[in-house]
């Protein structure tokens, strides 16, 4: 269903309460909010709401200023941390053969996975650069606004049921070696090389208040703009082009745009089928403060 079709359905006095609750999480807390997409939020706050015996938003939001270690728990409603490795081959397969070629230009390489959520998207790029001999001159930054999910990110553990997928992806990805060589089966789980991560920079980062920490060659950060309106995308992308050097690579989801934002005109098309963007030299729409 239209994302405004479910805002219409959605009785007023609710849209009030989840202002309010938003607002109270943001002046209590300081995690914003404010300009995720409504459809999607509402969604999420009732599933809280049932979690944790809720009536209304409204008791949901009383709760949460006398209870602080309850939000803890509620950030994992609020946030999306489903993803898998090398999701969508085809995006990796065209990191691999048509931007790894120009990222072996600079002497030195920096990559935002900004959202990396439980670590899928960051083991995948760890696992490419590998492969392709970039990763001694390479540091990751992995950026979420979740503390627990970058605690998972860091530590590598994935569920051994879903290691097929993972493998089936690496290989329609373009793969050089097999994804059992990255990872070994142990504490019931599929525990992933820590040499993966020597070069990598776990931090909270959020794209609705923080700002750029640092200049990189490749921003990925993908299904992440999709749960912002179209005010925090902007602000997300106009971070992007801000820390990317010219000549820089973005890669998006495959349910994302650069089109319409007020960035646009800051990059080209370079795979526009895997939503992958090359800044260019003209001048960027800088992010607001």
């Amino acid at each position: 269903m239209d994302a405004a079709v479910i805002e219409a359905l959605v009785p007023p006095h609710e849209e009030i309460e989840l202002d309010l609750l938003l607002e109270a999480i943001w002046r209590h807390y300081q995690y914003d909010f404010r300009g995720y997409a409504r459809g999607s939020l509402h969604r999420r706050v009732e599933r809280a709401c049932q979690r944790f015996g809720c009536a209304s938003f409204s008791a949901l939001q009383h709760r949460l200023l006398r209870e602080p270690p309850l939000f803890a728990e509620l950030m994992g409603f609020l946030t999306i941390q489903v993803s898998e490795m090398f999701r969508d081959p085809a995006y990796f397969r065209a990191l691999r053969e048509q931007v790894v070629p120009h990222l072996r230009t600079w002497p030195s390489l920096k990559v935002w996975i900004a959202g990396c959520a439980n670590g899928e998207e960051f083991y995948s790029l760890a696992i490419l650069f590998r492969e392709e001999g970039l990763e001694d001159r390479t540091i990751f930054y992995c950026t979420d606004i979740s503390p627990a999910a970058l605690a998972k990110a860091e530590a590598g553990i994935f569920d051994l049921e879903r290691v097929p997928q993972f493998t089936e992806n690496h290989r329609l990805s373009g793969g050089r070696s097999s994804l059992s060589d990255y990872y070994m089966a142990a504490y019931g789980g599929a525990v992933f090389d820590k040499s993966l991560r020597a070069r990598a920079v776990f931090a909270e980062h959020s794209l609705a208040t923080d700002q750029v920490f640092a200049e990189v060659q490749l921003v990925s950060s993908r299904n992440v703009l999709i749960y912002f309106d179209r005010e925090l995308q902007d602000r997300a992308l106009g971070l992007f082009g801000e820390s990317l050097v010219r000549g820089g690579f973005l890669g998006l989801g495959a349910r994302e745009t650069l089109r319409f934002s007020r960035c646009s005109e800051g990059f080209a098309d370079f795979d526009a089928g895997e939503r992958i963007y090359r800044r260019n030299t003209a001048d960027l729409v800088m992010a607001d403060a």
